[in-house]
């Protein structure tokens, strides 16, 4: 299973968060954008996706900035990914022109086995496991990169 690039950016801006938290800074979304190297318009996106699901907090204006929510922090990263990635097949059974074998194929379950077993992998752990040295001193060490221009 591989995960969406929407998802792969939101897991690194929630660990940059989380080790940033500790130390109390609250970087701008450019900030965090540049220093986990995407692009700013992808994770503006997904900076409020996050926010929606009440895993990061916003601030506008003068000391704003974002910060990682006790829930983001602490809360089941299954759960978060599961939220993150929705809840399509592997597969696309239906798609157009829909599978000829969908009416009597085992192949859908077992892959939505497959795919509950992975999610359910990840439930133990929370963005906090993540960044458990070595990768938080790893995170930390991250740099916006100088603007191009």
């Amino acid at each position: 299973m591989r995960l969406t690039k929407s998802t792969d950016i939101a897991l690194r801006i929630a660990m940059r968060l989380a080790v940033l938290g500790d130390a109390g800074d609250a970087p701008t979304t450019r900030e965090v954008a540049s220093a986990v190297e995407v692009p700013y318009t992808h994770a503006a996106k997904v900076v409020s996706k996050l926010q929606h699901l009440g895993a990061v907090e916003a601030r506008r204006g003068r000391g704003g900035g974002l910060t990682l929510t006790a829930a983001g922090r602490t809360g089941s990263l299954g759960r978060l990914v599961r939220e993150l990635e929705g809840v399509d097949d592997v597969v696309g059974c239906e798609d157009d022109p829909p599978c000829p074998l969908r009416g009597g194929c085992r192949l859908r379950g077992a892959l939505r086995a497959a795919q509950e077993a992975f999610y359910a992998s990840l439930d133990p752990l929370s963005v906090a496991d993540l960044v458990a040295p070595p990768t938080g001193p790893l995170l930390l060490s991250l740099t916006p990169a100088p603007p191009t221009g």
